[in-house]
């Protein structure tokens, strides 16, 4: 009775974890409560009936068998719905079918076992209680489904497991126990008497630690263990070939010892047979199901791994898919490439957020105006594509269109923003692969840039032309020093109307071994761009004054003067720069001239303020070149610490001289006529008050020598004043010079 008790214990336990959840939980619990229950009332039932004397003991065992079967039914059921076991319908009617394998299995090596000839139970083999091959089939079926629930189901397994087995016991026992009774067979009973209170108490213990969450659907989708198993051929092959080796061996066995196969033999067999066929069946359809799954993803990695996530337009990968696809070379597909003007200043002004709401709303646009078939790529940051299926004139119009579209304001929650685009076109009839074809677009989107922006521009093969000599060019402008290929021209700056010299202004020339001579105009804009300017600054600010020392020391009194880029002057220790350099030729500060463009002035005027008069401040004086053709005003002129004023080619004209010659005198300041050309104009500055001047008509820029033999060849000029006394400037007035170098500085 003592295992009676510790059976309704478990029972208990189990009715109140079942009062205590709710919805599937308290279905399953409940399910394992009443098995439990029914299979405690069942043990009491075949001890109470063993004790008595009564005749009907086959009666009462077949009563006995079937309580035991509906106990077990009832405990399996709610092992199969125990969370973590078989998390849906379909994989629980899947372990039933594997378990159906193993349970027939089982049931025909016990049936050889039991019947004749073999006869292990001998007289005792309950022949007459038909009714305990119920509970012995539920038995053997909730051993295979325990271990299909432990060969199959999510970690932790153990408490599944140890329930299983609880449920296996239970049926064996009650098996054990109804055959006892219905055999009067004393040990049988005894052994199920005790063994199905303990198996009740194991699945209550059992069963309150396997009660865990349902895991999301995403990690347990119907059918994803199985016909990965079946894909793999993991845990698939062990639990079909053992049991069909035994059921085999064992039949074999049974015809060999000269017995026979009766319905319950042929029903077996059967059953295996049947149960292999419906597995198979729902494992292929779980391979079908997979496949197609993996179809579905992997069209769905496709299409995230060929889409912008944010626009949802193509990105570069997406794109070039197309290109290869379709543009083949001598198509009618047109290229173009986007490129959003001042974006980075929204990003820098407004935040990242707004930027991402622009370029959603550039998308959108783009998707809205584009033809059906035409492809839409974001290819990164503000750079978009279009592969137009159109020619090139039609590419044109469209390319208008989307500068139209494009260009209109962006209402965003911060305010309103503005933006252009810049568009390149490229056709693919003029590219040989997808390669060239990217490459002219770019090319085209380039100039467009270069040209204005805010516009498109269309492929042309001169581009092609110019990018193989911009970057020969910068390249070789690299050693150009070291393999002695600078070298400086000086133009002399000379009184009028006697043309005496009395400065220089140094010119920097590049000549090539291959490439021939390079224009300053073509190399200096390079250097600003690939961050060579200072260097070649700073060798042509040495040079100068090595050759304004040599000058000086053979009793020539002369300047010179040196063009200076906006961005050495923004570079940090440039005043020392200069600093060095004079002292290292023994050069005076006043004989140096730096001179500056008024459009780099008028563009960071603080920032050029401060540099200038640092440098006056050292005693170098300070030209202002090409007064007139930049932005400066007159406020700014009064302000700026300049010493000389450059009057602009354009500006030597008699009312505008006039005016400016007066203006300069005014603030203190030499004036030198630029791009004198024509003793008429000569005559005409000199009228206006205008005594110094450079041009053409007073000198080409020559080599050091050449400027050298016409200073030997005059007679010595004033010197230039070396302070900035009033008197001092009034009687040197005429040793000051202009420089045309910044013509070539300019485009710097």
């Amino acid at each position: 009775m003592t295992s009676a008790l510790v059976g309704v214990i478990g029972t208990a336990l189990l009715v109140s974890s079942a009062h205590r959840r709710a919805g599937v939980a308290r279905r399953v619990h409940r399910y394992l409560a009443v098995g439990a229950g029914l299979a405690v009332l069942t043990t009491v039932a075949g001890v109470v009936a063993a004790a008595s004397a009564t005749h009907h003991h086959r009666g009462v065992g077949n009563l006995l068998a079937l309580g035991v079967a509906a106990s077990s039914a009832l405990l399996l059921a709610g092992l199969l719905t125990l969370p973590g076991s078989a998390p849906t319908p379909a994989r629980a009617l899947r372990y039933l079918l594997d378990a159906l394998v193993i349970a027939a299995a089982g049931w025909f090596v016990g049936w050889v076992a039991l019947s004749r000839p073999t006869a292990l139970l001998g007289d005792h083999a309950p022949t007459w209680c038909r009714p305990l091959l119920l509970p012995m089939a539920i038995g053997a079926l909730a051993f295979g489904v325990s271990v299909m629930v432990g060969m199959r189901a999510r970690p932790p397994r153990g408490p599944l497991v140890w329930a299983g087995a609880g449920v296996t016991t239970v049926a064996l026992a009650g098996a054990a126990l109804a055959g006892g009774v219905c055999q009067q067979w004393g040990a049988a009973i005894g052994t199920g008497a005790i063994a199905m209170p303990l198996a009740v108490a194991v699945i209550a213990l059992a069963a309150r630690r396997a009660d865990r969450p349902a895991p999301p659907p995403w990690l347990d989708q119907p059918g994803d263990g199985d016909d990965r198993d079946a894909l793999t051929g993991r845990r698939g092959a062990g639990y079909a070939f053992v049991p069909m080796a035994a059921m085999a061996a064992s039949a074999v066995y049974h015809l060999l010892r000269g017995g026979d196969f009766d319905l319950a033999g042929i029903l077996a067999g059967s059953l295996v047979g049947f149960a292999l066929v419906g597995r198979q069946y729902f494992a292929l359809r779980d391979v079908r199901a997979y496949a197609d799954r993996l179809r579905d993803r992997e069209a769905h990695f496709r299409e995230l791994a060929h889409t912008d996530p944010l626009t949802g337009l193509a990105n570069r990968r997406g794109l070039l898919t197309a290109l290869h696809d379709e543009a083949a070379a001598g198509s009618t597909a047109v290229l173009l490439f986007l490129d959003l003007d001042g974006f980075k200043n929204v990003n820098d002004m407004r935040g990242h957020d707004v930027g991402d709401a622009v370029l959603v709303e550039v998308g959108q646009r783009l998707r809205m105006n584009l033809r059906p078939g035409d492809v839409a790529a974001r290819l990164g940051g503000d750079e978009f594509a279009v592969l137009m299926w159109a020619r090139p004139h039609e590419a044109k119009g469209a390319a208008g269109r989307l500068l139209r579209v494009l260009g209109r304001p962006y209402e965003q929650p911060s305010g309103t923003i503005f933006l252009s685009v810049s568009i390149g076109l490229a056709s693919c009839a003029t590219a040989p692969d997808v390669t060239t074809l990217l490459r002219n677009a770019d090319l085209a989107l380039r100039s467009a840039k270069q040209h204005g922006k805010n516009r498109f521009e269309l492929y042309d093969a001169e581009y092609d032309h110019q990018l193989r000599r911009r970057t020969t060019l910068e390249h070789e402008l690299r050693g150009a020093i070291e393999r002695d290929e600078l070298y400086l021209r000086f133009q002399p700056v000379v009184m009028m109307p006697s043309v005496r010299p009395v400065g220089a202004e140094t010119l920097l020339r590049w000549h090539h071994p291959q490439l021939g001579n390079v224009g300053p105009d073509e190399f200096i804009p390079l250097a600003e761009e690939c961050g060579m300017i200072g260097k070649l600054g700073s060798w042509v600010l040495h040079q100068a004054c090595h050759q304004l020392s040599r000058w000086l020391a053979d009793g020539h009194d002369v300047w010179v003067s040196v063009n200076v880029s906006p961005r050495e002057l923004h570079a940090a220790g440039y005043v020392e720069q200069v600093k060095e350099a004079l002292r290292a030729h023994r050069v005076p500060p006043q004989r140096l001239v730096l001179e500056v463009t008024e459009h780099a002035v008028a563009t960071d005027v603080e920032e050029m303020m401060r540099q200038l008069r640092d440098l006056r401040a050292a005693g170098v004086r300070i030209a202002l070149d090409d007064f007139g053709a930049g932005y400066s005003s007159l406020g700014q002129l009064r302000n700026l610490p300049i010493d000389i004023l450059k009057i602009d080619h354009s500006l030597v004209v008699e009312p505008m001289m006039r005016v400016i010659v007066e203006l300069g005198h005014q603030l203190g300041m030499e004036v030198i006529a630029e791009g004198i050309g024509e003793r008429s104009q000569m005559a005409m500055v000199v009228k206006t008050g205008c005594h110094l001047g450079q041009g053409y008509l007073s000198g080409w820029p020559v080599p050091a020598e050449h400027f050298e033999a016409r200073l030997q060849s005059l007679s010595p000029a004033a010197a230039i004043p070396t302070s900035r006394d009033p008197a001092d400037e009034a009687r040197h007035a005429q040793d000051l010079g202009q420089v045309d170098s910044s013509h070539e500085m300019r485009q710097a």
